[in-house]
């Protein structure tokens, strides 16, 4: 007849009061047997003289491995809401076993500390108020964090156009005050990339920038032309004399978005003699 192992003490961790070290006795010797948190050790009545099979001591490390990755999701949820599939990266990154990742998972959303909808709405709104991002683009990184498509549009329902056009504009009033010697065209362009990067929609854009309306200034774009021109004839008079010259520079500027006018002006003060 075989004795089963009999619980002689457990002890408190000392650098982890959280958890307590079960000792167990096997034949006249007493052996450390297993290590568990303390809600398992009340859970599950474990008592000094209490007698454990393998097949019980089985289920309470699987338990007490359950609750400690359990514990790791609390803490990884206490940094911010996490979506579904980024508490799964999250757990097997931890090497967490991939059933007890499911049942982690399955308890987070009944508790309902995991929400895919409930985040995909606070992810909306804290990128609406922090930053300048479209709904393209928001949509992207909800997909990137495995929010489905349908959750990721619901939630961006309230990034209305309204508030997309004022969003803009605030960016545009703050563009349009910086110098960088390009002419009016390329600023537009360039404005209507960063936007269009930013994950605004091409019809959202065009209808800011009729309502923004910025007017060329014609002292500036001359400062422009006078700027991109002395590059573009120190470049190209390495290579290019006289007619052809004249040529290359103009096209050059002419593809920088500056005006026959400005261009013509440009050639004839700084070209022709």
């Amino acid at each position: 007849m075989n004795i089963l192992p009999q619980v002689t003490r457990i002890t408190k961790q000392k650098r982890n009061n959280q958890r307590y070290n079960v000792f167990l006795k096997q034949g006249d010797k007493e052996i450390y047997g297993f290590s568990v948190e303390e809600n398992t050790l009340i859970e599950e009545m474990i008592r000094k003289g209490q007698e454990l099979d393998q097949p019980t001591i089985d289920a309470l490390l699987s338990k007490d491995t359950i609750h400690k990755a359990y514990s790791l999701a609390l803490i990884y949820l206490g940094h911010r809401m996490r979506s579904v599939f980024e508490m799964k990266q999250y757990l097997m990154k931890k090497e967490i076993d991939p059933e007890h990742i499911e049942e982690i998972i399955n308890r987070l959303l009944k508790e309902k500390l995991l929400d895919d909808e409930a985040f995909a709405l606070a992810f909306v709104r804290t990128k609406v108020n922090t930053t300048v991002k479209g709904p393209l683009l928001i949509k992207k990184e909800l997909q990137e964090k495995g929010v489905h498509e349908s959750v990721a549009e619901t939630a961006l329902a309230d990034f209305s156009r309204e508030d997309q056009l004022e969003k803009i504009n605030k960016w545009l009033v703050k563009e349009a005050k910086k110098t960088n010697r390009q002419s009016h065209q390329q600023k537009i362009m360039k404005q209507k990339q960063g936007l269009m990067q930013k994950g605004f929609s091409h019809a959202v854009i065009t209808e800011a920038l009729e309502q923004f309306k910025q007017v060329k200034d014609n002292q500036e774009e001359w400062a422009a032309v006078i700027t991109q021109g002395k590059k573009i004839l120190r470049k190209q008079s390495k290579k290019w004399q006289g007619y052809e010259l004249k040529q290359k520079v103009k096209a050059s500027l002419y593809q920088k978005g500056f005006g026959i006018e400005e261009i013509d002006r440009f050639i004839q003060e700084y070209l022709e003699e």
